[in-house]
């Protein structure tokens, strides 16, 4: 896989959205450009707000959530990098807030701001990374992406935020296999017990009128 040349969080511009579950990753890339010392510049023809790091260029799109792909697209053709060095930071209702995963590509999983990417990219082969921000339950869906974490959520986001940071930076420094044997908890497999050995009866000794027997293998 090429190296990552550009970091792209989603989010939805606005102070009004700032702190929403929508926008996890604008705060994952908020913590990159603080851990670089570079500032944000709103670039008006690029339609996003740049920061520059170490070989790589962070990117905020400015065009709401569902055209972000209209931001980065250009941008990665004007420098002529390709889709897989155009690393992606978003929220994810599948996994619980605290959670976050990497990934090689896929699809947009029913993400609008990933459809555009996929979209303006013209694939689904780039990386991305997918912080947990817990399932709607009876909310509205819009209600709940739009809305600001629970008290009680915070330290575990908190957590994922750092983690998906440090992720990211790891990332950037030993490639994207590394990252993510790393970081993507790995379940654990269910090991199958072997049944215990038959317990072989003597003929001899065994009662008048009885056979060996055999134990049953543990289910």
């Amino acid at each position: 896989m090429l190296p990552v040349k550009i970091i792209v969080g989603l989010g939805n511009p606005g102070r009004e959205y700032a702190e929403t579950r929508h926008n996890v990753g604008f705060m994952v890339l908020d913590l990159l450009a603080r851990h670089f010392g570079a500032e944000w510049k709103f670039d008006k023809a690029r339609k996003a707000e740049l920061a520059a790091g170490p070989g790589v260029l962070l990117v905020k799109p400015q065009t709401f959530m569902n055209a972000s792909g209209e931001s980065v697209g250009p941008l990665m053709r004007y420098y002529k990098w390709e889709p897989e060095q155009v690393f992606v930071v978003y929220d994810d209702i599948s996994f619980p807030v605290g959670a976050m995963r990497l990934r090689a590509g896929g699809s947009a999983g029913g993400h609008n701001g990933m459809k555009s990417m996929i979209a303006h990219l013209g694939t689904e082969k780039f990386p991305r990374l997918r912080v947990g921000i817990s399932a709607p339950g009876c909310k509205q869906m819009v209600s709940h992406v739009l809305g600001k974490f629970a008290p009680d959520e915070r330290p575990l986001l908190d957590e994922a935020l750092t983690r998906a940071a440090a992720a990211t930076l790891m990332t950037l420094s030993h490639g994207f296999d590394a990252a993510a044997n790393q970081f993507n908890v790995k379940k654990e497999k269910k090991k199958k017990e072997k049944p215990a050995p038959a317990e072989k009866q003597d003929e001899a000794t065994a009662p008048e009128g009885a056979s060996a027997q055999t134990s049953e293998p543990v289910k």
